[in-house]
């Protein structure tokens, strides 16, 4: 097989039917989940195809300025679904500050590593492989980040009689927080490593998927996968661990306080 199979709206719509038929069953069961399903839905279609003109001029343009520009907005509303995802959250700037920046950090760093040692594209920053790799690096860290920050905010808040009394009898903070923080990491961490225990033997991935669907070789397409794996475990793990060990810093003062009152209040 050669080339790819080009889809009709009609095929679309034909697909679409299994979502209106779930939104069918959530109305039949009063399970009221169709509304927030068929809102989902067209926002998915609206922000893809928006997506897709988006790229087509970015691709069109090949400025890394625009490129640069782009991956700064994805940023930006990966860094909002962070601070929305944690039911308590740093108060001030920190809330949007702390999981945004260690998101970008490991985010920008392996996929800059990826695209001068790996992919290698001519140039390096052109956005046909920039963006989508930045993109499916900075989802899964994302992920990891919101999971392990809104773990570690629960389990202190939870646990704030017994952290402070290992505090008043002269403990240091991080030993004081050692618990809830290696449980926020491995809260975190999960994500991951449950899609790479699964990946091959349950799913095969979007992106290798989709090559084998456009004629890529199998083989070569299992190449491709393996390395985005490493590139997602590897920015994921170093973005969890980053923000976790920034939040339990802040949540805590140079006298070995606790100090939740730089948390919002939950609800």
């Amino acid at each position: 097989m050669s080339g790819y199979i080009v889809l009709s709206p009609w095929d679309l719509a034909l697909a679409s039917l299994f979502i209106l038929i779930n939104a069918g069953l959530s109305l039949a069961l009063r399970l009221g989940l169709e509304r927030q399903l068929l809102i989902a839905a067209f926002r998915m279609i609206l922000q893809l195809l928006l997506v897709g003109l988006v790229l087509k001029v970015v691709f069109a343009a090949a400025s890394p300025w625009i490129t640069a520009l782009v991956a700064i907005v994805m940023i930006g509303f990966a860094g909002r679904e962070i601070r929305a995802r944690q039911e308590r959250r740093h108060t001030g700037l920190w809330g949007y500050g702390l999981g945004a920046a260690a998101m970008t950090f490991s985010g920008t760093l392996v996929t800059v590593f990826a695209l001068t040692t790996q992919i290698q594209p001519a140039p390096w920053w052109s956005p046909q492989y920039a963006l989508p790799l930045f993109g499916m690096i900075l989802g899964n860290t994302m992920t990891g980040v919101s999971l392990g920050l809104d773990s570690l905010h629960s389990l202190v808040d939870r646990e704030r009689r017994a952290i402070e009394a290992q505090l008043l009898l002269g403990e240091t903070s991080l030993t004081a927080l050692l618990p809830p923080l290696r449980r926020a990491l491995r809260s975190g961490f999960t994500p991951i490593i449950n899609s790479m225990a699964a990946t091959g033997a349950v799913a095969l991935p979007g992106m290798m998927t989709g090559q084998i669907l456009s004629g890529a070789d199998p083989q070569e397409a299992v190449k491709y996968q393996l390395l985005i794996m490493f590139l997602i475990g590897g920015a994921t793990g170093l973005g969890v661990l980053m923000a976790v060990l920034a939040s339990a810093w802040r949540l805590t003062d140079p006298r070995h306080r606790l100090r939740l009152d730089r948390l919002s209040d939950s609800g």
